[in-house]
């Protein structure tokens, strides 16, 4: 994590662009995390000015901040690893495709990584001088050990394949997956209890009247079975993906809805909401799948918390992460129960063969039935892809009930 960033510029330094004052914070920064043979990590942050302190004193508490994940095969390589942070005057972004900051400065940090997998470590702590001028800059660079249950589907989700957890080179098989594309019923994708609680109100807040036959994507389900074949998770389709009046796209304004579940007790045939994913065909420069997903409360379907939203690219697919790192939002960030990194699946872009990697925070997973969620949500993420795909491409044939073709 590189935290506690502040600026001290020289008196004589003028504000940046016009209407930008030091005030305001006229300044952000590049931090890239390099390492050799892998692919550079980069992250944005904005600096807040600190002119009045002196060099020896900590700054005033900042939020900027930025954060990066190493997974196992980065760290084996972690004597090689160097953070470079790029000081940036002006404006964050770009103008007619060139950068709209002028560059101030650098720094280089070398990070050993040694004992830091299994121990919090501070590798710098301090003010820095900014390349050849004479302003400075405040850094806490610092490592927590971060554990990670990783699974890897054998197979596309909608192909019911097999869930391995990988520990090192060892594959082991912990979960299975059952697939369904059930068109003529949304109701008979959900467990027989679920439709009959007063959980149906989730079925008339999200449904509506989104029934338009042939033009729908409804009623997939995908069931999450342990090793002794009980059902410990499922995510299924409540809100069918339909496109917006005389286009072939699922608009934001009216996107399909997952309903991600667990089991209710101890018994395998009543269920509860756990959390609520939204999906649709993001509009703009990148031709993207937007998503939103929210955790369940037990106060019903209007007291949802979000805590994920983003869009990743249809064409080269991307990651879906839930990690209060990323919420940006400071309103949607105090109301969030996420601390720091709680999951991330792959993703694929459309027409690629997919066979999501989940990542799972080990302190979020009590049980093997906690991690099924999260085999779900990843699923349903997944599945997503295709039911957002324009209605005039056609779909493989395992997602189509039997009576349909492919092309809806």
């Amino acid at each position: 994590m590189v935290e506690s960033l502040a600026l001290k510029l020289p008196q004589a330094t003028k504000p940046a662009g016009t209407g930008v004052h030091p005030s305001t914070t006229p300044c952000f920064c590049n931090c890239k995390l390099r390492i050799k043979n892998f692919p550079s990590q980069t992250q944005t942050a904005l600096v807040p000015l600190c002119s009045t302190t002196p060099a020896g004193d900590s700054p005033p508490d900042s939020d900027a901040s930025a954060g990066f994940s190493l997974d196992p095969a980065a760290l084996r390589r972690g004597k090689a690893i160097t953070l470079r942070v790029s000081v940036y005057t002006g404006r964050m972004g770009r103008t007619c495709g060139v950068s709209s900051g002028k560059l101030l400065g650098r720094v280089n940090i070398s990070v050993d990584l040694e004992g830091a997998q299994t121990r919090p470590t501070v590798f710098q702590n301090g003010w820095m001088k900014l390349g050849n001028n004479s302003a400075r800059i405040h850094i806490l660079l610092r490592s927590e050990p971060d554990p990670r249950f990783v699974f890897h589907f054998g197979g596309e989700p909608e192909c019911s394949p097999v869930v391995f957890q990988i520990q090192h080179n060892i594959r082991q098989p912990v979960f299975s997956c059952k697939f369904s594309a059930d068109r003529n019923s949304r109701s008979r994708s959900l467990p027989s209890d679920f439709t009959n609680t007063t959980n149906r109100g989730w079925m008339r807040t999200f449904s509506g009247d989104k029934e338009r036959s042939g033009r729908e994507r409804k009623g997939w389900m995908i069931m999450i079975y342990d090793l002794s074949g009980s059902p410990v998770a499922a995510a299924s389709m409540i809100t069918p993906f339909v496109p917006s009046p005389g286009t072939d796209r699922v608009s934001r304004s009216n996107p399909g809805a997952w309903l991600i579940l667990r089991p209710n007790g101890f018994s395998v045939s009543s269920w509860k909401p756990w959390g609520r994913l939204e999906a649709w065909r993001e509009r703009g420069p990148i031709d993207g799948l937007g998503y939103k997903f929210e955790l369940v409360t037990d106060n019903g379907p209007t007291s949802s918390i979000p805590i994920a939203e983003a869009t990743m690219s249809s064409k080269k697919g991307g990651q879906f992460c839930i990690d209060s790192r990323l919420i940006r939002d400071s309103a949607l960030s105090s109301r969030s129960p996420v601390k720091g990194f709680v999951m991330g699946s792959t993703v694929e872009g459309e027409g690629k063969v997919s066979k999501p990697v989940v990542q799972v925070g080990m302190q979020h997973v009590t049980c093997m039935a906690d991690a099924a969620l999260f085999i779900a949500l990843s699923a349903a993420i997944d599945l997503s892809m295709d039911a957002c795909r324009m209605f005039s491409h056609k779909l493989r044939k395992e997602l189509c009930h039997d009576d349909q073709d492919s092309s809806f």
